[in-house]
C-alpha cells in the first residue's frame, strides 16, 4: 500500500481525471467507473462526494464488462498518464528518481499490488507508475 510519504501514488489519492468524456475525483473514480457501461453505475462514480473507497467497495455488485480483463490493465494506464502528468504529482514522481516503486498490501490483491504476506504479486500498479516515470523522464 501506498502510505506514509507515498500516501499520493495511492489510486485514492484527489486528482481530477476526465475519462471518456466525464470527469472524476481520483483514479480509483475513473477505473471503476470503466468496469461497467451502466449509466447510474457511471453516475456514482463520477460523484465526487463518494470517496474512493466506498466506490471499491461498491464496485463489488456491478456487472463487469466482457471484455473488463482483457481491457482493465490499459484503463489503468490511461488513468495514472492522466494523474502523473499533473502538478504536483508529475514533480514528486519525478523525485523518486529510480527508486522502485511496490504496491504492498495485506488484502491479497497479488495482481496490482504485491502480497505482503505470501510476498508474491506482480505489482503491475507500481510496475505502470514506474514506466511513466521513465516516459516523464526521456
Amino acid at each position: 500500500m501506498f502510505k506514509g510519504q507515498y500516501k499520493w501514488l495511492s489510486n485514492f489519492t484527489l486528482c481530477e481525471i476526465n475519462y471518456q468524456g466525464t470527469r472524476y475525483a481520483s483514479v480509483e473514480h475513473a477505473y471503476m467507473s470503466a468496469k461497467s457501461d451502466d449509466p447510474e453505475w457511471k453516475e456514482q462514480c463520477a460523484d465526487p462526494d463518494i470517496k474512493p473507497g466506498k466506490i471499491k467497495y461498491m464496485s463489488r455488485e456491478i456487472t463487469l464488462l466482457e471484455n473488463w480483463h482483457d481491457i482493465r490493465v490499459e484503463v489503468m494506464r490511461e488513468c495514472l498518464e492522466q494523474k502523473f502528468t499533473q502538478e504536483p504529482f508529475r514533480t514528486w514522481l519525478l523525485e523518486t528518481g529510480d527508486e522502485y516503486l511496490q504496491e504492498g498490501n495485506y488484502w491479497g490483491d497479488s495482481f496490482w499490488g504485491f502480497d505482503m504476506e505470501t510476498r508474491q504479486g506482480e505489482n503491475l500498479l507500481g510496475k505502470l507508475i514506474m514506466e511513466i516515470r521513465d516516459r516523464l523522464n526521456s
